[in-house]
């Protein structure tokens, strides 16, 4: 399966707006810079109190859908 490498930076409330449902999606780029788009409940595996700060892998499908993400 396809990976990308991305470095995430959410505080705490910005987490808690994806947690609420407010916002549906999150946006970032990749360390290769490309635009990365996957779903906000993916978050939940990865928050903490401070929110979510650091460097993930995520993995997607052949087809291109999101299946995990994990800290590096």
């Amino acid at each position: 399966m396809p990976t990308i490498d991305v470095v995430i930076e959410l505080s705490h409330d910005a987490c808690l707006a994806h947690y609420e449902g407010r916002v549906g999606q999150v946006h970032t780029r990749s360390l290769d810079g490309r635009k990365v788009i996957f779903p906000a409940e993916a978050l939940r595996r990865v928050v903490t109190r401070d929110g979510v700060h650091g460097r993930f892998r995520l993995t997607f499908s052949e087809a291109g859908r999101f299946v995990s993400i994990r800290k590096l």
